[in-house]
């Protein structure tokens, strides 16, 4: 490349304005003999202008490369067919790399992440036993709730996003008030490691499930155990409550999915077809009834369901009829542990992330993968979907909180 002469003047002026900034005078002196600079006052336009030029190099680099990504996406979904971003609905759109986001504070490995229901920010918990809250529509750090004194495994918000509910491996479950930052309660009674927690519908009441083998649930206004709901044979992992609040899905080491009736505290199925450990668990919006349906042939009006999906250390994800207690769709593609799993808002896909270090997309009616996106450089442990927005955000062992736009 060939500089004008005033161009290189320039450079060498911040050349020589760097290098006395770094106290290397004798380097100085030589290169301002040889550059032909004189050893004068130098002009204080030229202060740190050698760094500045070289950090927004750094930076034109980056969006050079994130835009050489977009265009190979596109270059890919040209040569697949795949609808373009203005022919596709708000019902079709998925994550898309690269991340817009990718956001580092907490210390050692990310084990949950949540959106909060109304405002433009999330939450992140870790084993470094603190939350953090963060906006995901500018990537900047809010604040760290810190009270817990181990690995905080879970996260949940009520539905009006009031109160947080954090579970740990510290016994404990903590609720925080989510407009002051305050932890108003905490809920002892688990006699192990709470690897789950979530709000009822209504908010009044949240469940836990527990390495203790059982699964409680509590009233949010007293903070007093109400439940206990029992039959798992070893740690329960996850417990999930059904959209209208009358049942529980739990999954456990015991490779068992057990769905309970929250008035009686029956077990109303126990769905066996998993070889390992089940992670996690999650119901199905009624957007996905049809799909489902179209899916496993079935007349698409039919409704049916209320319809799960779980992923397992089996590498496999499934989706089941509860009331039947049928595993209606098997998909296989994770090459390692799958740690989340979630319906999109639409109802035509399953998000899932896995210790693979990818995040995947399924199309249900296909029963096929459609995308998957290389996500983290360690194992991928957690994931949320914006239920309104077009966002999804994963957790990872790399320390990292990845945000991805959807489109």
């Amino acid at each position: 490349m060939v500089l004008s002469a005033r161009q290189r003047e320039e450079l060498n002026r911040a050349i020589s304005d760097y290098l006395k900034s770094q106290g290397h005078s004798d380097t100085l002196r030589a290169f301002q003999q040889e550059a032909e600079l004189g050893d004068g006052e130098q002009d204080k336009k030229y202060a740190g202008l050698l760094e500045k030029k070289w950090t927004s190099v750094i930076r034109l680099q980056k969006k050079v490369m994130d835009l050489e990504a977009k265009l190979s996406e596109l270059d890919r979904d040209i040569a697949t067919g795949a609808p373009s971003r203005s022919t596709r609905s708000p019902k079709e759109w998925i994550p898309r790399p690269p991340e817009r986001f990718s956001l580092s504070g907490h210390r050692l490995t990310i084990t949950c992440v949540r959106f909060h229901p109304v405002y433009s920010v999330m939450v992140s918990a870790s084993e470094d036993a603190t939350i953090k809250v963060w906006d995901y529509e500018t990537g900047d750090f809010e604040r760290t709730l810190k009270g817990h004194t181990d690995s905080v495994q879970d996260l949940a918000f009520d539905h009006a996003g009031r109160f947080l509910a954090s579970s740990s491996a510290d016994l404990t479950i903590r609720l925080w008030d989510f407009q002051t930052y305050d932890c108003v309660k905490t809920l002892r009674g688990h006699e192990h490691n709470i690897s789950s927690v979530a709000f009822m519908p209504s908010g009044d009441f949240l469940v836990s499930s527990s390495r203790d083998k059982t699964i409680k649930m509590w009233e949010v206004a007293t903070g007093y155990c109400v439940r206990n709901f029992q039959g798992h044979q070893d740690w329960v992992r996850c417990v999930r409550v059904s959209p209208d609040g009358t049942l529980l899905a739990s999954g456990s080491n015991d490779q068992t999915i057990r769905v309970w009736v929250v008035a009686t505290r029956e077990c109303k199925a126990e769905l066996r077809d998993h070889d390992h450990v089940v992670e996690c668990l999650a119901w199905a919006p009624d957007a996905a009834a049809v799909t489902v349906n179209e899916a496993i042939g079935a007349d698409p009006k039919k409704g049916g369901g209320p319809f799960l999906v779980s992923g397992s250390r089996d590498r496999t994800i499934k989706v089941w009829d509860v009331i039947s207690g049928v595993c209606l769709i098997n998909l296989v593609g994770h090459e390692n542990w799958v740690r989340g799993v979630m319906f999109h808002p639409g109802g035509k896909f399953i998000v899932s992330c896995a210790d693979d270090k990818t995040l995947r997309i399924w199309d249900i009616k296909n029963q096929r993968c459609s995308k998957t996106l290389e996500a983290h450089t360690h194992f991928v442990t957690t994931l949320d979907f914006h239920r309104s927005g077009p966002w999804v955000v994963t957790g990872s062992v790399d320390m990292k909180v990845n945000v991805w736009e959807c489109r």
